[in-house]
């Protein structure tokens, strides 16, 4: 099998689970994170998971260049969770 048969595999894989599982969630948990929540330890987890996704995913999407402005996109979402995540964090710490 060629390599291109094998990315797209691959990244077919990538995308059945981002949309069906990772999307969601991290829509989902954007909501609460933009509403002051504070991430919960399955959050969190959750988070490990999809950044570690989005490592193995990356090189594929490297070599594919239609997926790039997705992988884009799905980085900035994650980074957002993060950054929001980090600051409730630290005005729950503050208001302690």
């Amino acid at each position: 099998m060629s390599q291109h048969t094998d990315d797209m595999a691959t990244l077919q894989t990538l995308l059945d689970r981002l949309v069906k599982f990772r999307l969601p969630r991290a829509m989902a948990l954007k909501e609460r994170v933009d509403a002051g929540e504070r991430m919960t330890d399955t959050d969190i987890a959750f988070m490990k998971d999809a950044l570690e996704d989005a490592q193995d995913g990356q090189h594929f999407v490297a070599r594919n260049p239609e997926f790039h402005q997705l992988g884009i996109q799905l980085v900035q979402l994650y980074e957002h969770i993060v950054e929001k995540a980090t600051e409730n964090e630290k005005k729950a710490q503050d208001d302690a």
